[in-house]
């Protein structure tokens, strides 16, 4: 793909995916943004100008996205639809089953690599704070969680996990960004819920992560909030 364009959409978080896969990543998260807004139409034609690629990466990328429900296939290309708040909420909704699901599982085994593993992961949000890297925040914050679903290794969840992971990396990815300069304070709290997190697999207990979950979900308004001031933003910076 040309590299004239401005991505959104961190270039190291699907190197080795498909240029299919890659469109459909900047694609999604131009919408979710509002750079590309609800009732667009997307042409096959013009994305493959834009992206200086064959019209086939085009058509792989329209499809997924369609698969996603933000766009409405058409001939020769698509209609935007966009997420509504309460599609964002539904997302929160089915991640929160997943995660509660996932944690009752996790009481009857052995976690004691899986702490040490989101230890770790732990550490890397920490120096992503330090250095205001809210990329590399955003992808540990996905990878913190993914790695408990995975533990568990249940195909049928993570399946699920699977469908729904490209829209809210997408959602987390655009509302890091709008906080690492406005509200920096509200990375330490995430780090000391992913500790809470921590804590309760370590202990299992209950009580601990209704705690961990409730404070990690009573965060969505805020992400919706993010979106809305991240859509302004970058529509004025492509206004300047």
């Amino acid at each position: 793909m040309t590299k004239s364009n401005t991505f959104i959409y961190p270039a190291k978080w699907n190197a080795n995916a498909s240029t299919g896969v890659r469109l459909a990543c900047e694609l999604r998260i131009r919408i979710i943004s509002g750079v590309i807004q609800q009732g667009s139409v997307l042409s096959e034609n013009k994305l493959a100008a834009e992206f200086e690629v064959s019209r086939s990466p085009i058509r792989e990328a329209l499809k997924i996205l369609a698969s996603e429900n933000i766009i409405r296939l058409e001939r020769m290309g698509a209609v935007v639809v966009g997420l509504s708040d309460q599609d964002i909420k539904e997302i929160y909704d089915v991640r929160l089953l997943i995660e509660t699901f996932v944690y009752e599982r996790i009481l009857k085994i052995d976690t004691s690599e899986l702490v040490r593993e989101l230890s770790k992961i732990r550490e890397m949000m920490e120096v992503a704070i330090k250095y205001k890297d809210a990329d590399e925040f955003s992808y540990q914050d996905v990878l913190f969680h993914e790695t408990i679903i995975r533990s568990i290794d249940h195909s049928y969840i993570l399946l699920i996990w699977n469908n729904t992971k490209p829209v809210m990396e997408s959602l987390i990815l655009l509302s890091m960004r709008m906080r690492i300069e406005e509200k920096s304070d509200d990375f330490l709290r995430i780090l000391k819920n992913h500790e809470i997190y921590i804590n309760a697999i370590e202990t299992k207990d209950r009580e601990i992560m209704i705690q961990a979950l409730h404070q990690n979900f009573e965060d969505v308004q805020g992400t919706v909030d993010d979106l809305w001031m991240s859509q302004q933003m970058l529509t004025t910076e492509r206004e300047q």
